[in-house]
């Protein structure tokens, strides 16, 4: 996804993970006890099951074999791989844990079809220097429609609510920002185009699966 919903590997301008918010999405697992950096009091989530760390693997190992073919230039059969929304879910859940996000700190996804999303991120900017119309901590839900071209996606935000009020796009521009200050990043806008990871070509949606194209 784009802006702030860069998945795991997907690059834009240069950079390996995208935006500087998100490494992947949808951190439930607590890293409080396992990162000393981690902000004190941060909210807790639920640990990730052992059914849903299964269902990530599935993802990770698939996406690690198109890469795997892809660098040794081995023909591969044009083909499609179909998740759950709850595989992808927990995919995005794992990765984020494992890359130890200091700034989202939940992202749940719900796909539809037609390419159409809706999602909940959880911002914790706590610490930082912020503009007067940012809080600290902000709970955001959004509906989306992303697009795919030439193997990259952007994600159109169609609308965006900050704790259930609706707010203009460009309150996320201003969070990439202050994110990108804090990574030392470049910080790139919402409306970024973003690279698939090695070796995909295209995404599509369908009421609760994705299908990945390579």
């Amino acid at each position: 996804m784009a802006g702030l919903l860069v998945l795991p590997g997907w690059g834009s301008k240069g950079r390996a993970f995208g935006s500087p918010l998100a490494r992947g999405l949808y951190p439930r697992a607590s890293t409080a006890e396992a990162d000393p950096q981690t902000k004190p009091g941060a909210p807790a989530a639920a640990e990730i099951t052992a059914a849903e760390r299964l269902d990530a693997l599935k993802v990770i190992r698939f996406l690690d074999r198109i890469a795997a073919d892809s660098l040794m230039k081995k023909a591969a059969k044009p083909g499609r791989m179909d998740f759950t929304e709850s595989e992808f879910n927990a995919y995005i859940a794992y990765r984020i844990d494992t890359e130890k996000e200091p700034i989202m700190k939940e992202l749940r996804l719900k796909l539809f079809d037609q390419n159409r999303i809706e999602g909940k991120i959880f911002i914790d900017l706590r610490g930082q220097k912020l503009p007067a119309v940012l809080k600290p901590q902000m709970n955001l839900y959004f509906e989306g429609v992303f697009t795919t071209k030439n193997e990259q996606v952007r994600l159109d935000f169609r609308k965006l609510f900050l704790d259930g009020q609706r707010v203009p796009n460009f309150l996320l521009d201003m969070i990439i920002y202050v994110a990108s200050k804090l990574g030392k990043t470049d910080a790139g806008g919402v409306n970024d185009w973003y690279g698939l990871p090695l070796g995909l070509k295209d995404l599509r949606t369908a009421a609760g699966r994705v299908s990945i194209y390579y």
